[in-house]
């Protein structure tokens, strides 16, 4: 095992400028005894400082009436305390208990900071939480932003905002004043970000150089912010991870659904206060009904999204992402777009014994005739693949990101990166491989925090230094290189395929599963 590399940000600096590249900063001195107090927008703000990093939790950032556009919050007198996390989105999970949810005070953000007022112009990493548009929030604690921020003295900022149903429901059929419910949720987003835009400089950050990055759902929500004509300006960089699928859903599909909503409980357009009064889970209850006579709830696995989530209206969202690309408002944003090796897939890391004819059993129920080809071609993409690896590829993201890539870097005016996170968690026995969600701590630098995920080892640790540089980097100058730990890692482009494989040892390679992944994509 090859000993962990540790990067500390002044190194980095250094040896960047010798080789060009201009790579994470060097971490500030807190100024003795400062008191987390800034004065915000609506009010002044305490915080809380720990190992040198400021931390400000549940701030609001907004206030809103059910189905309604996001407003300016109450302001205050004197300081309010922030040093807890805010109540989350109203949402049906199995994990979170309901007094855990606030539908009014969830409208906050969290910041992590080294300098408050210090005239210092830190980049602003902007992160949205996975969860599709349904689930989801911001306290997840391998997101805590301490790590990342000690590391590249940038300034981290994370946010709650409506999902599901009170997020994406369309009753635009229903009022002038319902013209925007079907997006408010992302309106929500876009409020934090003019937040951020009002607020940063007095947390030490840039609001002229704003990276928005998210994994999952989150992915998908960085993809909406790049086709919204609101949200330009706000940011100026863009990470995209695991975050590739396509919302299918239409205008004329979520006018349906809001119709079918209405059927479902008898109501008429002529009042609908008490779809502003009543219960959520009722809500979200008679929701449900309408989306199975209506776009149908989603199978676990599709490689389409439709249902609650964000519609293209032709002002608060011009395409939905992904379909390829974007829409021409980010043209010139710096992308940074990538996967992990196995995602969603129940791996097959588990059965030590599997032999290379269980595997091609196993894979002619979705091959059939062409499953000599796809080991074949798996074979080329991974030479030192295991029969458990022909049965554990993700089928999902990287086929998506690929044609993603492929369009956006053909029209953007700006670099897209590609990478590939292969890593496999060693925590039960790498029976997981590197899974859908695994790069979060990872670039987060969060291995103590996720090591339920990750585990403690030296390579987990070389991963995350290497991986949470590279963000760091991309998010101060929209180059993801880190001289000495990483390739040189070239903008992708459809002729040359270029994907950073993030590994204990990291590499780059060319088009190395794209026959691949067209062969899975025309299977599915």
């Amino acid at each position: 095992m090859k000993k962990s590399i540790r990067f500390t940000p002044c190194f980095l600096s250094v040896v960047g400028l010798l080789a060009g590249f201009y790579l994470a900063g060097c971490s500030s001195t807190p100024i003795p005894n400062q008191e987390p107090v800034v004065k915000t927008t609506y009010g002044s703000i305490s915080g809380s400082i720990d190992e040198g990093v400021f931390s400000f939790k549940g701030i609001p950032y907004a206030q809103a009436e059910r189905f309604m556009p996001p407003q300016a919050p109450s302001p205050w007198e004197g300081v309010r305390e922030h040093t807890e996390f805010g109540p989350i989105a109203m949402q049906v999970n199995s994990w979170s208990p309901e007094s855990a949810m606030d539908e009014q005070k969830l409208f906050t953000v969290n910041v992590w900071t080294q300098g408050l007022n210090d005239g210092k112009k830190r980049p602003v990493m902007f992160w949205l939480h996975g969860g599709g548009f349904s689930v989801g929030a911001s306290d997840d604690p391998i997101t805590d932003g301490k790590a990342l921020v000690q590391k590249g003295d940038v300034v981290l900022v994370s946010v709650n905002h409506r999902l599901n149903i009170l997020g994406f429901l369309d009753l635009s059929t229903f009022g002038e004043q319902y013209a925007h419910s079907a997006n408010v949720g992302m309106l929500d987003v876009v409020a934090a970000l003019e937040w951020v835009n009002n607020n940063i400089r007095r947390f030490g950050g840039d609001p002229e150089n704003v990276t928005i990055f998210g994994e999952s759902g989150g992915g998908g929500k960085v993809g909406t912010l790049l086709s919204m004509p609101a949200a330009k300006g706000l940011f100026h960089k863009a990470i995209i991870q695991s975050g590739a699928l396509v919302n299918v859903m239409t205008k004329e599909k979520s006018i349906n659904v809001g119709n079918a909503l209405m059927d479902t409980l008898g109501l008429t357009g002529n009042d609908l206060s008490t779809l502003h009064t009543m219960p959520y889970k009722q809500l979200v209850e008679a929701g449900n009904k309408a989306l199975e006579k209506t776009v149908g709830l989603r199978v676990p696995g599709a490689t389409t999204m439709s249902g609650f989530g964000p519609v293209p209206d032709g002002v608060n969202l011009l395409q939905q992402p992904f379909t390829p690309g974007f829409a021409d408002i980010s043209n010139d944003i710096p992308l940074l777009i990538g996967s992990t090796l196995n995602e969603l897939v129940k791996t097959a890391y588990d059965e030590k014994n599997l032999t290379i004819q269980d595997a091609r059993a196993r894979l002619k129920k979705s091959y059939r005739d062409k499953t000599d080809t796809y080991i074949k071609l798996f074979a080329q993409a991974y030479p030192n693949h295991t029969p458990q690896d022909l049965l554990s590829i993700d089928t999902l993201f990287r086929p998506n990101t690929i044609v993603t890539a492929d369009a956006w870097s053909a029209k953007a005016n700006a670099p897209v990166y590609s990478y590939l996170l292969t890593w496999k968690s060693p925590v039960e026995d790498n029976s997981k491989g590197s899974f859908h969600g695994l790069d979060i701590p990872l670039a987060f630098n969060n291995i103590e925090l996720g090591k339920h995920w990750t585990g403690t080892t030296e390579e987990a640790h070389r991963v995350a230094d290497i991986m949470s540089s590279a963000w760091i980097n991309f998010a101060r100058t929209g180059n993801p290189n880190v001289s000495g730990a990483l390739p040189e890692w070239k903008p992708y482009s459809r002729e040359n395929g270029e994907t950073l494989i993030f590994d204990t040892d990291p590499k780059v390679l060319n088009h190395h599963d794209r026959a691949l992944m067209q062969l899975i994509k025309a299977m599915r």
